[in-house]
């Protein structure tokens, strides 16, 4: 299974966000821009604690494992492998999400006079680092979920972390 990579994010971020910020320019120009939903940073805020606690989860348990105590609950290869989908998944669709809420912020920075428009610029920013803290969570969970290393000494051999 490939690794996120940070270029690609970032690259799919900038992306989205200079296309944000023409659609911004241009929608305005002919008429009302759409609101930015004060939704958005609580979703993404709640998709990046949801990967938090699943990596913890996972950690908790593949340590548990490792350490062969007695009652420990393994952790399947296939769920491990979901969970880094999961992740990886959330992290692509948040960075062009966040993408397209920060081109759509940084064309109101403009307009922070108006009371409503500065509203708006700060439910995008509020997008753009809940979208960040659901980027970082997910590239944690992929380290939590990664194999060892061949001559790694914390290895047992069972594979269980095989994502």
């Amino acid at each position: 299974m490939k690794q996120l990579r940070l270029g690609v994010l970032a690259g799919l971020f900038t992306a989205a966000g200079v296309l944000s910020w023409g659609g911004a320019r241009l929608w305005d120009s002919l008429g009302t821009l759409p609101s930015v939903p004060l939704a958005a940073s609580i979703v993404l805020a709640v998709i990046a604690v949801i990967l938090l606690a699943t990596a913890l989860s996972l950690r908790t348990r593949l340590r548990a494992q490792r350490e062969r105590r007695p009652g420990a609950k393994g952790v399947e290869p296939l769920m491990a492998a979901r969970a880094v989908v999961f992740g990886q998944a959330s992290a692509l669709v948040t960075a062009l999400v966040s993408g397209v809420y920060g081109g759509t912020g940084v064309f109101l920075l403009g307009f922070l006079d108006i009371p409503p428009r500065r509203d708006q610029a700060i439910y995008a920013g509020a997008a753009v680092v809940a979208g960040i803290g659901v980027i970082a969570a997910a590239f944690f969970l992929e380290r939590v979920c990664k194999l060892p290393a061949d001559g790694d000494d914390n290895h047992d051999g069972t594979g269980a972390a095989a994502a």
